[in-house]
């Protein structure tokens, strides 16, 4: 993967730099409560400019993603103890379909869209974060467990308030940040009342260029940047 494909400089505003549609670039999240990078999704730049960066993570992508330590899925331990033993990662595929991330700049948050087979649209997803700072070769975040999920009558309802919740007692999140997270997504939430982009801006009828290749998962997914921006 060339890092961070073809950009263009902003025209006024200072020094950001936009990557081109069509560019492949690495779509990180840093483990909570450390620098470490657990997760890694090579996407392809749907759109990128001073509004909005739109990413397409294609079925079949080869990312990494966290496991415990002895290799057994996250989600399968009781959530009792889910966030208290060790963990590790592991290179996996992303199977089913496509994903189409919507962010921001500034936001705490980022906007997924999910499709059945047959590019049915099935829902909007809000997953509550850190505001991305973007590097040469992607973005990177922090998730911040907290999530929503949005449906086509435009009815939404918070999701995963269990793993906030206990992310909290596992010291992973103190009571500032939970606040702030919280905070966020109300802030998402008076967005998807007032039907205000990126849900209103037609996304779930957007698709991706038949030309476009699946993005390599590179052996240095984990490198650290040598400078970082919002």
């Amino acid at each position: 993967m060339a890092e961070g494909g073809a950009v263009r400089r902003a025209e006024a505003g200072g020094p950001a730099a936009y990557w081109e549609p069509g560019s492949q670039i690495l779509w990180r999240y840093r483990e909570n409560a450390g620098e470490r990078v657990h997760i890694c999704r090579p996407v392809t730049v749907a759109r990128d400019d001073a509004e909005l960066l739109a990413v397409w993570m294609a079925p079949g992508t080869e990312c990494v993603k966290p496991v415990l330590a002895d290799g057994s899925p996250v989600h399968g331990e009781p959530l009792e103890s889910r966030y208290t033993k060790p963990r590790a990662v592991r290179r996996d595929r992303w199977f089913g379909t496509g994903v189409l991330k919507l962010a921001r700049p500034g936001d705490a948050w980022s906007v997924w869209l999910f499709w059945d087979p047959g590019w049915r649209f099935k829902n909007w997803y809000v997953n509550l974060e850190a505001p991305l700072t973007r590097w040469a070769g992607g973005v990177d975040s922090e998730d911040h467990f907290l999530d929503i999920s949005v449906h086509p009558d435009r009815s939404w309802r918070w999701l995963d308030e269990d793993e906030f919740a206990m992310a909290q007692r596992a010291g992973l999140m103190d009571a500032q940040l939970a606040a702030r997270v919280r905070e966020a997504g109300w802030s998402a939430v008076e967005v998807i009342r007032a039907w205000g982009a990126p849900f209103s801006d037609g996304w779930q009828h957007w698709r991706p260029d038949p030309g476009w290749p699946v993005p390599v998962l590179p052996d240095d997914w984990d490198r650290t940047p040598a400078h970082v921006s919002s």
